[in-house]
Formats: structure tokens, sequence, C-alpha cells
């Protein structure tokens, strides 16, 4: 029956294009190499209880991603883009089950697992087939049955079926990983085969950088331009292009490098080679790395162990025999160990210190406590962690984990801990936390009440965990949250609780109402907004909504929005849990009131930007000249047709709003441009505008610049100018034969086109034969032209000659004339493949890049890069969101110690994982009062101000020299005597709306109000901020 049913499995599929809207975040991860690698690749998982579920569950959102128990992995698995799916696991549903395995409802109970689980399933990803292996109750997994799949993921399956299932995978070839989550443990195994060739272990992009000399002997030092350090370390690979003299390095084979300093590094001999000239550019070449793994049998009795947490480094090794020895008592007893059962546990620890006798007993014996639990943050953790692994399995891209992970949080139980009998279960779709963590502390858990900000792919699988653990499930329990973005195609891949269907609906309400569906417990419990948090909205998320919460997790992509909340939490003394992702890296941070920092405690360095000049005429690199062409579109379409609107609109535009800009004849030649001279009538007229543009960007512009820089040009110290990082351009003839120049005018004048109302058009020919008709006007060079060389010379400014200008205001017709009359600015939108925004932005790039002889973009980074679309994936979003779950536990328990909290940093390419304790608040001083963050001074019933100024020289002999609320300076002790005795009397309130000239809006109950003051010896003292209830 058995081989019956494996061979009725179809694995062949037609393959099909990568759909680039659905998987766009997630190719920025993997690569198109790696993802086209995995579409031929069929996963079976077997165990379909919360921990399958949810590595199939992921897999499909590669294909998505969830969370649960026996079945976590088959979730983020179909979210990838593997080629098929199958599941096995003919057991039926139990109520228990429910705990985790978020794709089952009540009325599956009693179904067949894989059967009740396969349809949500596959309706995460229509590319991915998912079948089901079948079978009946009772029926384990089989060798026979294992057959024709590439990869074998067993979740829970006994520690002799593993070593039946992988003694055949070792020797055939198949890819295969063990897990098993048990309460606040869990486990992975991976085997994939004797020598695993994997292609690029870290996924980061190969370093480049330029070269100023390379050395003509036995070593080969070369040097690098001093503006940035190579990043290179020893044991990389590098190859060469561009070099001048020493022409044997272009493309030579990979040459291994020795550092020597950060900007020099060896690459062998090079004593027989050309004398060195100039020039050069240095690339890294990613090498394959062969990685041995042992067999499940070989490697239990010498495991190579990979650890999760430093600061519990010999823990592995108790788990290691921990494991083991539960398998074990299972098999004796048909049974896993009761819930905190003394004399199970005892048996455990017996059975494991027979594997090892240096186990730590207490570890292992809460392992046995926790045997029957089943906690949806943990399958979070690791069914990420187990999808991302079969994704490198499949596609060879990133390291695999070599070869045993054991993963606690024990930290995550409560600090009163539970009972025997607490522990019991009930029959309830909670058990499997109850066993874990008692039925008083699952109280705790439903009458918890929490605010969710963001419902994007960590809100979604935020909620999905909430849903699961039964957060505010209880009568005082209540989720509030808030997001006003609606579902686009490309969260579908990685957003888990929306569909096709949900596309153009708010996130909030439709995860709202997902979860709801998965957890009838949270019907009527789950409260979603569309108001962001912000300034504006405080009388929406005011004092008395933050009194209603017990906490915020942030679920943001933007870090304006994250200091805003930060705030927000301190000042209500609010706990926050902060988390965030890039690509397969991620982090976690508890932010706990008087007792850790916040998050704007510290903050990442701004990033480098480009120099302007670079930009404009000494691009060296593609993101130079896509960041060219991004401001290109701006000032196409976007800007002008803003100015237009503008002067048709806005009475004397002209005189109150260019009057000081420096460029205002350059700005009123742009509108005359686009309301006279230059304004289309047909669709014919924008193909030529655009063949216009061309001819002035890529060839005239050009030709100026090598007129003002001739290519002999030199410095001032005699060194050739066009050299180093300075490469001398070429103008380019237009040739409506180049794809690249057809696709620059095809974009250019159907965008122009839309500014001006008229029907655009996408027929090659129409193009060519216009743009071929056009007559170039002959351009000659000016002298004199002023180029920016460097970013500490003058920009060149135009002379606007008042003459001049007032003659060119004379062409404009008046806005009266125009009446009602508009343009129509184009709104960027990178993820529309059909409104040409990205397809110009590429051609315009890459013209500029064939202008300097920078290697051209594919369409696909350049929308990354000029997107600004920062990487994901669900395997990453699953494991952090998991990791900030297991923070949750604690903040419900109250735990008052920093030890107890843990932030988390991961990298799932290497893999990596890195925890410490959360650093604690800065603590400051006046006079003998130590103070932090969370510290305030607080004033009731509106006092004067005065009153403030008498308290604080009472209390603290401190002298209040000056004090201000928001913008404005309410007092200082410099001002005159006249409003001195003006304000000091007033009601603090009277003396804001006094100043400000505003009146406070009804909903502000207190101010916050920042004070400077000094000591006795006149020395300025920092205190805490003030809070004034009015």
């Amino acid at each position: 029956m058995a081989d019956q049913m494996n061979t009725s499995v179809s694995m062949d599929i037609d393959e099909a294009a990568i759909d680039e809207g659905l998987y766009s975040r997630q190719l920025y991860v993997l690569g198109h190499e790696a993802m086209k690698r995995m579409a031929t690749s069929n996963v079976l998982i077997v165990g379909l209880q919360g921990l399958g579920a949810e590595i199939g569950r992921v897999l499909f959102l590669i294909n998505d991603y969830t969370s649960t128990n026996n079945a976590p992995t088959a979730k983020n698995i179909a979210l990838a883009g593997v080629k098929s799916v199958t599941i096995f696991d003919p057991e039926p549903v139990t109520v228990q089950d429910l705990s985790s395995q978020f794709f089952l409802r009540a009325e599956d109970v009693g179904k067949s697992r894989a059967e009740a689980t396969l349809p949500r399933l596959a309706e995460l990803n229509s590319y991915v087939p998912i079948h089901n292996l079948g079978g009946v109750p009772g029926q384990q997994i089989t060798v026979e049955l294992v057959k024709g799949f590439q990869v074998v993921v067993l979740c829970s399956v006994p520690y002799e079926k593993q070593l039946e299932i992988n003694d055949w995978t070792h020797q055939n070839g198949v890819h295969f990983i063990a897990a098993e989550t048990r309460g606040l443990f869990g486990a992975v195994f991976n085997d994939f085969g004797p020598k695993f060739t994997c292609v690029d272990p870290t996924g980061e992009q190969p370093l480049t950088g330029m070269i100023v000399s390379v050395a003509q002997d036995s070593e080969g030092l070369v040097t690098c331009l001093d503006e940035t350090r190579h990043g290179l370390e020893d044991g990389n690979f590098v190859t060469f292009t561009e070099v001048q003299g020493m022409n044997e390095l272009n493309g030579c084979e990979p040459r291994k490098v020795t550092v020597k300093g950060p900007y020099t590094f060896t690459i062998g001999d090079t004593s027989n080679f050309g004398i060195y000239k100039s020039g050069g550019i240095f690339t890294q070449v990613k090498m394959p790395k062969i990685i041995e793994f042992k067999s499940l049998r070989e490697s239990t009795k010498t495991p190579e162990l990979f650890v999760t947490d430093f600061g519990k480094f010999d823990r592995p090794a108790t788990l290691h025999a921990g494991f083991q020895a539960l398998s074990q008592f299972r098999s004796q007893n048909g049974r896993l160990p009761r819930p905190r059962n003394a004399d199970d546990a005892a048996g455990v620890v017996s059975l494991a210190k027979t594997i090892d006798v240096n186990i730590d007993e207490k570890i292992v014996t809460e392992l046995s406590y926790q045997a029957t639990g089943d906690l949806s943050p943990m399958i979070a953790v690791i069914g990420g962690f187990v999808a991302q692994e079969v994704l490198k399995a499949c596609s060879a891209k990133f390291h695999p984990m070599v070869q045993h992970l054991y993963f606690d949080s024990l930290e995550s139980l409560p600090a009163t801990l539970p009972t025997e009998a607490d522990c019991q279960p009930i029959g309830s779709r909670y058990d499997g936390q109850i066993a874990v963590f008692g039925k008083m502390f699952q109280g705790k858990i439903a009458n918890h009440r929490q605010f969710l900000v963001g419902s994007g792919a960590i809100g979604c699988e935020m909620l999905k965990n909430w849903s699961m653990i039964g957060l505010a499930s209880g009568p005082r329990g209540i989720i509030h949250i808030t997001d006003l973005d609606t579902i686009e195609k490309s969260n579908l891949n990685r957003q888990f609780l929306f569909r096709a269907k949900d596309l153009g609906k708010f996130k909030a309400e439709v995860a709202a109402a997902a979860v709801s569906e998965m957890n009838s417990d949270l019907v009527g419990k789950i409260l979603a907004k569309q108001e962001p948090v912000g300034p504006d909205t405080e009388g929406v998320y005011d004092e008395a909504f933050f009194d209603g919460i017990d906490g915020v997790t942030n679920a943001l992509d933007n870090v304006k929005a994250r200091l805003y909340m930060d705030q927000r939490c301190v000042f209500f003394k609010k706990p926050l849990l902060e988390s965030g992702t890039l690509g397969t890296k991620g982090n976690t941070q508890v932010v706990i009131p008087d007792l850790t920092e916040s998050y704007g405690s510290s903050q990442d360095p701004p990033e480098k930007e480009t120099p302007s000049c670079t930009v404009k005429s000494f691009p060296n690199a593609i993101n130079h000249t896509i960041e060219w062409s991004r401001k290109q579109f701006e000032n196409f379409f976007i800007k002008p047709v803003q100015a237009v609107n503008a002067y048709l609109s806005e009475p004397n535009y002209l005189e109150t709003n260019l009057k000081y800009s420096g460029s205002s004849k350059e700005q009123i030649e742009q509108i005359v441009s686009y309301l006279v001279t230059d304004k289309p009538l047909t669709f014919e007229e924008c193909i030529v505008w655009a063949r216009l543009q061309f001819e002035r960007d890529y060839n005239n512009e050009i030709r100026q610049l090598l007129f003002s820089l001739p290519k002999d040009a030199v410095t001032t110290s005699g060194q050739p100018f066009w050299s180093g990082p300075k490469r001398a351009p070429d103008p380019l003839v237009f040739n409506s034969s180049d794809p690249i120049h057809l696709e620059y005018i095809i974009a250019a004048a159907n965008l122009h086109a839309f500014n001006f109302g008229l029907k655009g058009e996408r027929d090659p020919a129409i193009f060519r034969k216009v743009a071929d008709s056009v007559i170039v006007p002959e351009f000659t060079p000016r002298s004199g032209v002023r180029i920016q060389v460097n970013e500490n010379e003058p920009v060149g400014q135009a002379d606007d000659g008042a003459d001049d200008v007032e003659e060119i205001k004379s062409r404009l017709p008046s806005p009266s004339s125009l009446a009602g009359y508009r343009l129509t600015p184009v709104e960027f939108e990178k993820d529309d493949d059909t409104n040409f925004h990205i397809d110009f932005i590429t051609a315009a790039s890459n013209l500029r890049a064939m202008n300097y002889k920078i290697e051209p973009a594919s369409r696909h980074t350049t929308k990354q890069i000029a997107g600004k679309i920062i990487p994901a994936i669900a395997t990453t979003t699953s494991l952090v969101t998991g990791l900030v779950c297991l923070e949750l536990y604690k903040v419900i328990d109250g735990k008052s110690k920093i030890e107890d909290y843990r932030n988390g940093f991961v990298n799932l390419a290497l893999p990596f994982f890195g925890f410490s304790e959360p650093i604690a608040a800065a603590k400051k001083k006046y006079g003998s009062t130590e103070w932090t963050l969370w510290d305030r001074f607080e004033f009731a019933n509106d006092p004067t101000l005065n009153d403030i100024i008498a308290w604080f020289k009472t209390n603290h002999n401190l002298e209040i020299t000056m004090v201000s609320q928001g913008v404005s300076m309410l007092w200082s002790s410099f001002v005159g005597k006249k409003k001195s005795e003006e304000r000091l009397p007033m009601k603090f309130s009277k003396l804001v709306e006094h100043v400000s000239r505003k009146a406070i809006p009804p909903h502000v109950k207190q101010l916050v109000v920042e004070i400077m003051v000094s000591d006795e010896d006149g020395e300025d003292v920092e205190v805490p901020f003030l809070v004034v209830q009015i």
C-alpha cells in the first residue's frame, strides 16, 4: 500500500518563469540562480503538528510562514518556491494539536492531520504543488515512501525511525533534516550527504573596489584607493578588470588573498606580469565550499554541536543526551513523560546518564517536565530555522548548520514555577502550553492587553503566534492593532495572513479577521485601526489608551515610527518589544521600564551619502548611475509638473516661491517649457521630447564635460585628472536598434504623456519610426562652464540676469487664461511593472553606465536600489517573531531582573545566533540623586511657573534657568522683567497657550516640559523632564 501511495504522487510540473511581483523581496535574499535550483526540488515533510506545519508554511511563503509544534516546518517552505511539497501525517487531529497547528480548526478534530492541513497550506502559493502521501492512523514513514524526494524533513519522529531513514538518505544523496520541539526546548539535525557543495556560504554581495597599484614581485601587493577599506579577509579570492599595464590580471583565474592592511592585500606571484600603469578594479569571487556531513548514526557518537547561545556553552552536550533519553523513554513506555512528574523525570535522567555521565541533571529534568509541551513561539523559532535549512539543501546557497542544534528558552518560565497539578491537561486547545506554564499562567496570558503597531510581515507572524497561545482570549484581554497600509501583491509571499482575495483591503482588518478565524476565542478581542501612530493621532492613542494596555509590540519598517513609539512607551512606562529583519538577518530588543535602555538610547550611524559631484559628473559604480536616474525621474515627471500646477493655482507663485531659490531662471524656463514651448498635443510629440532628452543627457552633456575637462587634462600636481575613481566618459550616439536606447524612449515618452493626460503607446515600431525622424539641433560646447570637482567646491550657479528672467516670465500665459488646467505628476510606484517607472530608471541608469563604461544592472537590481527595497524572507521573520514571543512570556510574568531578558541577533545564512542581556538604562546624577531616562518630575493641578521654580529651589536647591515645551521657549532667566512678571504667575496651561499662540487640544491632559537648571555653584545640571498635569 505504501508503494502505491508513493508512486501515485506526481512530481512533474511545468517550470514557469519566477513571478517577480510575488517573490520580489525574496529574490533579493536568495537570487535568481538559487531560486531556479529550488524550483527543481521535491520536499517531503513528515509530521504535521505545529512544527511540520510551520516549516511547510514558510516554504510556501518562499513559499510563506507561520508556527506550530510538530509541524512548524511545512508553512515556511511552501512560501519560498520549491518544485513541490509533499506531506505525511495520517494521525487524527486532536484538540491539543490546536496549541500550535495554525492550519487546523476545531471542526478538524478526528480528521487526518495531513488531509486537514493540505488545502490551507495550498492557499499560500499557487505556484507550488502540494501532495498528501496518504496512509492510515498508526502507519509510520518508511524508506520506500521517501524515495523520489530531494529533501526529507522528519518532525518529532522517534529516534530509531530517524536512524532508519537517515541510513538510506545518507547513502543515496538525499538531504535529511530531523527536528522537534519539547516545550521551551528545540532540536535540529542536518545531514546533507558526505560531500555537500555550498556555492555561496554567506550570501553577502561580492566586495569590489578600485586599485592604484600592483607590485611586480613574488607577493603581488595590491594597494587600493584610500577612500574606502577593501573589506577582504585572508582566504578570499579576487579577480580584476580594467587594469592597465599588468593586463594579465584582467579576467584572471581567482587569486587567493592575504590581507596586509585595510587598504592592501597580496595575490601571489606577479613577477612575470607586465608593469602596472594605472586603473583597475578588484572583485571578490565566491568560491564553493565542500562540507562533509556524517550520518545520524555516526554523528550521535561524535557530535558536532552548533552553539546557539554562548552563555549556555555546555548545554548542547546535555541536551544531546537528553533528547536521546526522551526518545528511549517514549519507546519503553509508549508515551512521553508526564508534565512536572518527578518519577518520569528521574527515569529520563537515568537514561541520559547512560549516554553521558556529565549531564546537567536539572536541565534534563526540565526537558522531561516539558516533553508534552507544545509552544507556538518555540515552533516559530525552530520551524523558521529548519525551513531555511531546507532552502539551503535545495539551492546550495548559504552555509548549512553542522550538524546538531539544541536551543532552549528556560528563562521564559514564570518566576513561580507551576506545580504538577497545575500542568495537567484539561481538554483545551491550550493544553500544550499549560503543560509548560500551568493553568494559572495561562490565565495571565489570556487577560493580557497588548498593542501591536504594524501588521505587515512581522505583524502577521506576531498575530499568528498570539492566536495560538491564546493571548487576550480572557475576559480582560484585548489586542489593539494599527496599520494604515492596504494589501499589495508583493505582500502575499511574506505576510501569512493575506490572500489574493484580500488585495486592496486594509491590512489590520484582514489580519484581525484571519487570526480570529484561527482561534475563535479571539473573536471580538482584536480592535483594528487605520490611524498611524504619531503626533497627529495622540488624541486617539492618548493617556486613557495607554492606561488600558500592558505593553507594546512594534512591527514597523521605519526608524522614525519606531523612535516615536519608543518615546511614548518611555513616557507611559510601558514595556516595548522591538524587532526587525534584513534578508537572513534579524534582531530583537526588549525595553523594560525602569530597567533597560530604550530603543532610542543607541542608534546606527547614518548611511554614508554619495557626494553630489560624483553622482552628477564622476560616477564609477552602478549605484551612482541609479541614484542619478532616480533624480532625473523626479526632474522630468514630478517637480516641473508640480511647479506648473503651483504657478497655475497659487497667487504670486513666482514672486513668493522663486525669489530666493538661487535658480529661479532655470525653474521659470522649465515652467515655460511644460506650458508653452514643449507642451505636447500628440503622443508623437512626447516621443520627440524623449529623443531630445536622450541627446541632451547622454551626448551633449558628456561632450560639454569633456570640453571643460578633456581626457588629457591634468591636476595642479601634474597627475592625470581622469584617473582613480574618475572615469572618462564617452558620448552615446542614438541608435533605435539598441534595446536600451529604445527602452529609454518608450518609458520617457509614456511618462511625459501621462503628465499631460495623453494616451500612451507600447508598439516599438512606432517609437523607432518617430525617434529616427527627429532632427536633432547641432550642439556646440560652451566656454566658461564650471564643473564641481569635489564636495568642497561651490556648486556652479547660473547667472540669473534680471532682464533675462523678466523676458522668460513674459512668455508665460497668465494663470487666469488656463483656469482649471492642471498637469498630472507621476507618483513613484516601484511594484507596478506596467507603469514605466522602473523601466525609465533602469534604462536611464544603464545609458549613463554606458557613458562611463560601468557594467549595467538588471531591472531587478535597479528596482531594489531605486525603490530602496528591504530584502525580506519568511524564514527570518518567523524565527525573529518566535524570539519576540518568548520574551513576551517574560513581560507577562512581570520579570524584574535584567538578566532574565534577552536581546537577540541571528543570521540564518551563516548560520549564527547571538544573545545578550539588554543594556541597563544609563544612570545620571544631580546632587546625590541618581536617575535614568525612565524618571521624571510630576506636577499636578496645573501649577504656575513660579510654583515649579520655587519647588526646585526648596527641594533640590536648584535654580531653573530655562523652561521649554515642544518648540516653544516659555521662559528663561535672561528674558526681560516685564515678560517675567507676566509669565511667572500664569497657570502652566495658560502660559503654553500664551507663548505658542495655540490652544491646547482637548485630549491633552498633561504636558512634557524640558528645563535647564544650575546648582548653587552656578554649574549646569542635567535633570529629568517634567510632566505637568493640566
